[in-house]
């Protein structure tokens, strides 16, 4: 029951208090460059969500069974970038076939994925914190959710923001950015909430 306890705290942590994006600030490209749009915001971040948790699950056996084990952790940077591109180009391959319309949305931003640095701070932060199989799996997915939760928002701020009154000045880019320090300043009155 204490380990359930601690999976569910993880995943609330991960997805309000610690979010990749407002608190964090990794994954900032795609945050402010796929999120015109709300559904091609929330494929996106079905993706990263995918890539995500299974980035969490690649890397907890990748560190555990070689990198512990044959005392190599100056590799884990090398090998956790080929573990994401491998990924990426898996989930790549399998949109291109299932959804060539989510394809053509996502243009040139889900080949970059592999340079998110949400990503690589995921599989970095992994092994820093301890976690476990299980809460790796879970701090991955909870990641993706936080991301895609963060990318929705402010599509959806963005698409209703093209029908209001903006100053010309404030138009496009200073607007953008102006909402996600709101945002980010929102999600840190989650500080302190959850503490694992």
């Amino acid at each position: 029951m204490e380990q359930f306890t601690r999976i569910i705290l993880l995943f609330i942590s991960t997805v309000f208090v610690n979010n990749f994006i407002l608190v964090r600030f990794l994954g900032i490209c795609p945050f402010l460059g796929v999120s015109k749009h709300v559904e091609t915001a929330f494929s996106m971040g079905l993706a990263t969500t995918f890539v995500m948790t299974l980035t969490g699950m690649a890397t907890w056996l990748i560190n555990t069974f070689i990198l512990e084990m044959f005392n190599l952790p100056f590799l884990q940077y090398v090998s956790f970038i080929i573990v994401i591109a491998s990924l990426v180009q898996f989930v790549e391959m399998f949109i291109k076939k299932s959804s060539p319309v989510l394809y053509k949305a996502l243009g040139i931003y889900l080949p970059l994925i592999t340079t998110n640095c949400a990503i690589l701070g995921l599989a970095l932060l992994i092994p820093l914190n301890g976690y476990n199989f299980i809460e790796s799996i879970v701090f991955g997915f909870a990641a993706g959710v936080g991301f895609t939760l963060a990318i929705v928002l402010m599509a959806g701020l963005r698409e209703t923001l093209e029908f209001g009154d903006v100053p010309a000045a404030l138009k496009g880019v200073p607007i953008t950015l102006i909402i996600a320090g709101i945002m980010a300043l929102a999600f840190m009155g989650f500080a302190g909430l959850i503490s694992i």
